[in-house]
Parts: structure tokens; C-alpha cells; sequence
């Protein structure tokens, strides 16, 4: 059975870095697709972007591209969001995801995911 466990949120301030991990077990790591997710107070659960199996091929939602970086460690079966100057509005529960990989391009909604994991809270203080 796919299991994935995140860890590594925390409370920081606007304009600091934080590294979010994402443990997997029970499969073969590199033909899964990973995504990361965020879900604030009262809101959906949204796409924060997501790698390939070999960690080639990145997508991002646009207000945190060039701010997130979502890369992945094969031989350590796990993955990683780096979060760099980090706003307010980043505040959110951070899910971390997994499915076998198709098109990765379509991957970008909670539906075409079928592992979760329990989430991280990340709080952002201005």
C-alpha cells in the first residue's frame, strides 16, 4: 500500500525559506508522479505544482512560480517543496500527493491523485 507523509512546515516570516518533505513507501518511486497541494481556512484545496517519475518536468501554479521549487530524490523515494519568500497568503495546509504518472501535464487537480498524505501546516506571519 502507497503511503506518503509530509513534514517540515512550521511558522515563519514573510521573506524566509522553508523545505517541505514528502516520504513515500509501498511502490516504486520513480513511476510516480508527486504534486504538492495547499488548502487554506475556508478554501478549496488548490494545485501547487508537481514532478515527473524522473524528476525532469516541473509545472507550478503561477503565483508561485519562481518563488517554489518542487524537486525529488529517487533514491531516497522522496520529495521535496522549497518554499522561498514566503508571503502571508502562502499560509496554508500543505498536502503532498501521489499517483502513477500519465500525462503529468493533466496531473494538476486533487482528482487525478489517489495517495494522500495528512498534511503540514505552514503559517506565514507578516
Amino acid at each position: 500500500q502507497v503511503q506518503v507523509v509530509e513534514s517540515g512546515g512550521g511558522l515563519v516570516q514573510a521573506g524566509d525559506s522553508l523545505t517541505l518533505s514528502c516520504a513515500f513507501s509501498g511502490g516504486t518511486f520513480g513511476t510516480y508522479a508527486m504534486a504538492w497541494f495547499r488548502q487554506g481556512p475556508r478554501k478549496e484545496r488548490k494545485f501547487v505544482g508537481s514532478i515527473n517519475g524522473s524528476g525532469g518536468t516541473t509545472y507550478y501554479e503561477d503565483s508561485v512560480k519562481g518563488r517554489f521549487i518542487i524537486s525529488r530524490d529517487n533514491a531516497k523515494n522522496t520529495a521535496y517543496l522549497q518554499l522561498n519568500n514566503v508571503r502571508p497568503e502562502d499560509t496554508a495546509v500543505y498536502y503532498c500527493a501521489a499517483n502513477i504518472q500519465t500525462t503529468l501535464s493533466t496531473m494538476r487537480t486533487p482528482d487525478k491523485y489517489n495517495y494522500w498524505g495528512q498534511g503540514t501546516q505552514v503559517t506565514v506571519s507578516s
